[in-house]
């Protein structure tokens, strides 16, 4: 077998740890929902497409220890969420079939640079420059669905004992199921990529020194604390 010959020695593959096992789930594409569950200036509207944009695997860290602070903002925010891991790759995947796609499940953290997202929003610009940044997506251990099934629980944010998110899985404008069929739709999902499902209302700022516990019913808890502004 000949060694390939790269111009430098790429990184390490990103991977997460999956819960009772010394094994690891590589991490491929980090897809990612906006505005899934009803906010309180949504009640009563008709649901619209969902909105889909993405973070690099590099952003995925383990939810332990500190949460990097990231520079150029004033508004640092805090999104818990459902990761669905997917397992198998397919295209165009029905609805009906879209739960046997996926492998296993974890608590995941949005991090969000919020005013630099507003501006995004106003300006009609992508939201990388709020959303894309050195640990802006730990998560969990992944419970895979042979043991634990999929959930149907509630999802929490506790910030410094306060909670500031509450709400149950089922209130997913979209589902796991429709937002596996519609990505798979645009582009093919492959084994190792996390989808990560939207995060429901009471979305706020972090400040250094914070300690930020939350979790999924069934699924996983994480605590961590934020670090001092670079």
């Amino acid at each position: 077998m000949t060694m390939t010959d790269y111009v430098f020695t790429p990184d390490v593959p990103v991977t997460l740890p999956v819960a009772g096992s010394q094994q690891r789930f590589p991490v491929g594409r980090v897809f990612c929902v906006g505005r899934n569950y009803p906010w309180p200036d949504s009640q009563g509207q008709a649901r619209k497409p969902p909105v889909f944009f993405m973070k690099p695997a590099s952003n995925v860290i383990d939810a332990t220890g500190e949460v990097q602070y990231p520079t150029q903002t004033e508004d640092f925010a805090h999104e818990i969420e459902l990761v669905v891991a997917i397992g198998e790759s397919g295209a165009n995947i029905p609805e009906s079939e879209a739960l046997a796609h996926v492998w296993g499940y974890a608590a995941g953290l949005d991090l969000t640079r919020r005013d630099v997202q507003r501006q995004a929003k106003e300006q009609g610009l992508p939201w990388e420059g709020a959303k894309v940044f050195d640990g802006a997506a730990p998560m969990t251990a992944i419970v895979p669905v042979s043991r634990a099934g999929h959930p149907a629980g509630e999802l929490w944010l506790n910030v410094n004992g306060q909670e500031r998110q509450r709400d149950s899985l089922d209130n997913q404008i979209w589902s796991v199921s429709e937002v596996i069929s519609r990505i798979s739709q645009a582009i093919p999902l492959r084994a190792g990529d996390l989808i990560m499902t939207g995060s429901p209302a009471g979305v706020d700022t972090l400040h250094p020194g914070d300690l930020i516990n939350a979790g999924i019913d069934g699924i996983g808890q994480l605590e961590m604390r934020v670090g001092p502004r670079p």
